[in-house]
């Protein structure tokens, strides 16, 4: 399994990213986290495999939207209202193909990205 995250850079405060990830092989239920230097990584986003759970971390709550595009086995991050907290190396990362649901523990995933820098100027 091959993850393949893109869509970071560097965005003022109040600005928008969208981050992308493309899964190869099968649909997964999947999941977003973020880690900024000298910090633990902690969750942000998850959709299962159907689409109809999304957990989001309370932080992002209204301004973060996880979606996909099954057709296309890629989930995507839209990040609006952007603040310098938001700034870390965001990861996607997958579960195994046997588990349908989203959760917002990191040792749940399987499979993991490399990550993808979003710095937000205040």
């Amino acid at each position: 399994v091959q993850l393949q995250a893109s869509g970071g850079g560097l965005v003022q405060t109040g600005g928008s990213l969208r981050l992308s990830c493309a899964a190869s092989g099968r649909t997964f239920s999947m999941g977003w986290f973020r880690q900024a230097p000298g910090k633990e990584r902690d969750f942000v986003a998850a959709i299962s495999r159907s689409g109809a759970m999304t957990p989001y971390a309370d932080s992002v709550k209204g301004r973060f939207t996880i979606s996909r595009d099954s057709a296309k086995n890629t989930v995507y991050l839209q990040m609006n209202s952007l603040k310098p907290e938001d700034a870390a190396v965001y990861y996607c990362a997958a579960r195994h193909p046997n588990w349908l649901s989203a959760t917002m523990n990191d040792n749940d995933y399987d499979y993991w990205g490399q990550g993808t820098q979003v710095t937000v100027s205040s």
